[in-house]
């Protein structure tokens, strides 16, 4: 009787034991199922951001009485020709750059890795107006699968993909911008005056990583939400652009064409938009690239090594060679606060 006993006390315990386990299992079960999924910004990596969770409301500072308040929109095409190197020629002229670090240019034609900045001089032009600046910034790419996670910053990246025999942070197919535009605004505290032939002009820090990011100018946003903007890499709604912004300083010290760090000589507007002390507002140029990608597309711009390609690092440059007599009616176009296109001051 006491050894039935207890047999009946061990298969109860048995059976209210596996009651409990599943019981346990089916609330985990629907837990997980009641669980949201990650978001496409969660699954491509820390880059990454949603555009739906960035805060809107940028605006331009508004302008005062008497500023200029006008614009000048010109066309030198989107690099369809493919003209692309490893060359800056305002930090390093005349010397090919690593081969992970590809530019995208429009504009003058004859940049080059062998190129210097006086060399530029009457190259042909992308641009429909005459302008013979030079235009360039790092393209990106789309990623293989598997390839692109983005490490943490505090560890060395040395793998190499044995089959490409490249980095494989470096790996990808090269995107094609659907459109770029090029702009010159005003300054909304004073009349702005010409930039002079062959000032240099840097936007960005190629090595925010590194040099912690005080320098950064990195500016992405989506096409349908141009007030939502972030220095990660957006995630868009479909059939919406990723946008790429580079805003160029436009204080100019008045003497130099270029500094040691190729930004002393040319400053960023202070807050509300004016000019430092003993700087002078010359037109203020900002490059727009958009990009069609599917969404959950992983992409990233090129980089130095140890910059991990993230977004924070992009940047881009120009080199003025704007006729003398197109750059005039630029600035008059922006002082008389006129809204100014390539068909209005076009020289051939």
């Amino acid at each position: 009787m006491r050894k039935a006993a207890a047999a009946r006390r061990s298969a109860l315990a048995l059976v209210l034991a596996l009651v409990v386990i599943g019981v346990g299992f089916g609330l985990r079960t629907a837990a997980d199922a009641g669980s949201p999924p990650p978001s496409p910004a969660a699954l491509l990596g820390p880059d990454y951001v949603d555009i739906t969770t960035v805060p809107g409301g940028h605006a331009d500072p508004d302008p005062v009485p008497g500023a200029a308040t006008g614009t000048y929109t010109w066309d030198c095409g989107r690099n369809a020709n493919g003209h692309r190197n490893t060359a800056n020629v305002v930090v390093v002229p005349g010397m090919p750059g690593p081969p992970h670090h590809v530019h995208d240019y429009v504009g003058n034609l004859s940049t080059d890795v062998d190129s210097t900045v006086e060399s530029l001089v009457g190259g042909d032009t992308t641009c429909a107006n005459g302008d013979r600046s030079t235009y360039y910034w790092p393209v990106l790419r789309t990623l293989p699968d598997g390839h692109g996670e983005h490490p943490d910053p505090a560890t060395p990246t040395t793998g190499q993909d044995t089959k490409a025999g490249a980095p494989v942070e470096h790996l990808g197919e090269i995107q094609l911008p659907v459109s770029f535009t090029l702009t010159f605004y005003g300054n909304p505290r004073t009349p702005v005056v010409p930039m002079p032939s062959l000032l240099r002009a840097t936007m960005g820090d190629a090595v925010a990583i590194t040099n912690g990011g005080a320098r950064a100018q990195a500016t992405w946003t989506c096409s349908d939400t141009p007030d939502r903007r972030t220095t990660r890499y957006p995630v868009c709604g479909p059939g919406q652009q990723i946008v790429r912004i580079f805003d160029f300083p436009s204080c100019w010290d008045g003497r130099r064409l270029d500094s040691a760090d190729h930004r002393q000589h040319l400053v960023f507007p202070v807050a509300g938009g004016g000019c430092p002390v003993a700087t002078f507002a010359v037109p203020r140029l900002r490059l727009v690239a958009s990009y069609d990608l599917p969404p959950g597309t992983r992409y990233q711009i090129d980089a130095f090594g140890g910059q991990h390609n993230s977004p924070l690092t992009d940047h881009a440059f120009f080199v003025n060679l704007f006729p003398t007599s197109l750059m005039a009616q630029v600035v008059r176009c922006l002082n008389a606060g006129e809204v100014c296109d390539d068909k209005d001051a076009t020289v051939r």
